[in-house]
């Protein structure tokens, strides 16, 4: 545990002082800055705290955005390695991600601009993030989770009851949802579900997307901000990015997958100085030389087909550009 980054947020927050930090995947670079100390190069804009700034909409104009996932071969490789991990019993869900390489004539300022998304990050010309997926937000005490499991193209016929009735994705589902119970249970008491498989439309500008999500709560101790930092980071990495059981699950992901995540999966977040508010990183794209890479993923269970697979995680290569109409 990074004892550094959790004292400096447990500081924050026991002097009511509003902050930003960022945790990567890996959770070896964290950084924590006092929201009055923000680097110039880094924006943001969450669920509960819009920033209006760097957002406009798109003109109906050129707008190129082409991207060169792994083939189906290269996919289909990992796959078997991960289906083979758990039909031995090694893991019952894990989050397989690829990196493709993407071709657009929007750079990641532009891409920050015009994309509309519950959380937004534009990290340091390195990376953008226009993420839908909440981490955990604590108000008044309570902390609640909402991790997402289940994509369908919602132009699909009847796509929204094909999504909540699909038995793959309700036992993917069930998993995740029982392991951010039990993460938050290591931190918080009585902890409930409050929402149990909504639907989210996601606008991409291929079409639109329905994510299937839950709301998890519980209640933090009285004195819950001297320790906020170990707090966030007993609960990381994020149920819905690594899988269940989680530590094995993690040795299989890093010797499977075939590039580093870095910040891409991790979270990123924003204190007022009473109440949080953070975001699974996915919707990713980083800048690696001259080069974007898009990174998706999707959650492998020993119900999945390797063809549906691939095709959700080119589902998600997407941006929800706003746009003028």
């Amino acid at each position: 545990m990074d004892k550094n980054f959790a004292s400096k947020i447990n500081a924050f927050a026991l002097a009511g002082q509003p902050f930003f930090f960022i945790i990567d995947f890996d959770i070896k670079k964290n950084l924590v800055f006092a929201a009055d100390n923000l680097p110039d190069d880094i924006h943001f804009s969450l669920l509960s705290h819009p920033n209006p700034s760097l957002q406009a909409s798109l003109a109906n104009t050129d707008f190129t955005f082409q991207a060169q996932p792994p083939s189906l071969e290269n996919y289909k490789s990992a796959f078997d390695k991960v289906m083979n991990e758990i039909m031995r019993g090694n893991s019952y869900l894990l989050n397989l991600t690829f990196r493709s390489k993407l071709e657009t004539n929007l750079s990641l300022s532009e891409i920050y601009k015009y994309s509309k998304a519950k959380y937004k990050l534009l990290f340091k010309d390195q990376f953008v993030v226009f993420s839908p997926e909440t981490f955990v937000q604590i108000r008044d005490g309570v902390i609640s989770s909402n991790p997402m499991k289940g994509t369908i193209d919602a132009r699909l016929p009847n796509a929204a009851n094909r999504l909540l009735n699909d038995e793959k994705e309700t036992a993917e589902h069930h998993t995740i949802v029982d392991l951010i119970r039990n993460d938050l249970a290591m931190v918080a008491e009585d902890v409930r579900v409050e929402r149990f498989k909504y639907l989210e439309k996601i606008e991409t500008h291929q079409g639109e997307l329905l994510q299937m999500s839950s709301e998890i709560s519980g209640k933090l101790p009285a004195n819950y901000q001297k320790n906020l930092g170990e707090i966030i980071l007993k609960l990381l990495p994020a149920g819905s990015i690594s899988g269940a059981p989680k530590r094995k699950t993690l040795e299989i992901i890093r010797s499977t997958e075939n590039y580093h995540r870095g910040y891409y999966t991790g979270i990123f977040g924003y204190s007022d100085g009473q109440n949080l508010d953070s975001a699974v990183m996915i919707r990713f794209i980083e800048k690696q030389g001259d080069s974007l890479y898009f990174k998706s993923g999707g959650g492998i269970t020993a119900m999945s087909r390797v063809e549906t697979e691939y095709e959700e995680l080119k589902q998600k290569i997407y941006v929800p550009l706003a746009r003028n109409h």
